[in-house]
């Protein structure tokens, strides 16, 4: 059963750490070590042996007061590899204790990676931080998104008490290409107010990092993508990448949305369209 309340524990600490190589013409886990309730599944190639999917697995399925995730990647030049969750993360309400999960990712010269987590479910009264620092060496590509559902919307509930800071940053030789940090308070008025979520309760954002686009491909994906029909979508393009944002009432809208903008970017810039993974189809 998914409890809903801290448990009096000092809560759940656990580290992953995975390293991927690049040998030949092949992307390889070469690494994956760690402590608690951090798993991986085995990797697998649907692309062929030159990128490597591997699914993040976190078997209590959530997050409650106490508890700190840590999770590590390096890959190696030359490397592409794709880490995605198979549901939903879930951070539950707390009686005072914050919970954590912090994600680095680090990307060595001509890497690629993609981080497409499923969405992250914020319950009512939770206390939660998540913080993704990513570290791009010259020539790498990191593209990745966070979508974030603020109260089991289905079940009338919203975020009327608790607190979220989340912290998004790319980084590039000590200086920030993209920084984007969100302090919610639970029953504020920034949860209605048009300079933050609107009264919706999803919010959702996907960056690519690592080349300009050019204005052709800018025009092409802004006339691409559907009008949204649960909330708002817009893109808009970074010094050496692009930034797409969702907010609205749907968490599966927002990622159909920015699906679409990834298999543009990954026909442009890799060659390939994009490879669904097949846990999102279980």
């Amino acid at each position: 059963m998914q409890g809903q309340v801290e448990h009096q524990s000092p809560g759940w600490q656990a580290r992953l750490v995975l390293r991927f190589a690049h040998t030949g013409d092949a992307t390889v886990l070469q690494e994956s070590t760690g402590y608690g309730p951090l798993r991986i599944q085995r990797p697998f190639q649907p692309e062929g042996k030159r990128a490597c999917q591997v699914v993040l697995l976190h078997p209590p399925g959530g997050l409650v007061g106490g508890d700190r995730l840590e999770i590590e990647v390096a890959l190696a030049p030359g490397a592409q590899v794709l880490l995605t969750t198979p549901a939903a993360n879930r951070f539950y309400r707390s009686a005072g204790a914050e919970a954590m999960q912090q994600v680095e990712l680090n990307l060595a010269e001509n890497a690629w990676l993609e981080w497409l987590p499923q969405e992250t479910l914020v319950y009512d009264q939770a206390i939660g931080r998540q913080t993704l620092k990513v570290e791009l060496a010259p020539g790498a590509h990191f593209m990745g998104w966070e979508i974030t559902r603020f109260g089991r919307s289905a079940h009338d509930e919203r975020f009327t008490r608790g607190s979220w800071h989340n912290s998004f940053e790319i980084w590039q030789a000590g200086l920030p290409l993209w920084l984007d940090r969100q302090v919610l308070e639970g029953g504020s008025s920034l949860l209605a107010s048009p300079y933050g979520l609107a009264g919706f309760p999803v919010l959702g954002s996907f960056v690519f990092v690592g080349a300009s686009l050019e204005r052709d491909l800018l025009d092409a994906l802004r006339e691409q993508p559907p009008a949204p029909t649960q909330g708002e979508f817009g893109l808009s393009r970074l010094s050496q990448g692009l930034l797409c944002r969702y907010r609205g009432w749907s968490s599966a809208e927002a990622r159909s949305l920015f699906t679409l903008v990834w298999d543009q970017l990954r026909r442009a810039f890799l060659g390939r369209p994009a490879c669904i993974p097949r846990i999102w189809h279980t």
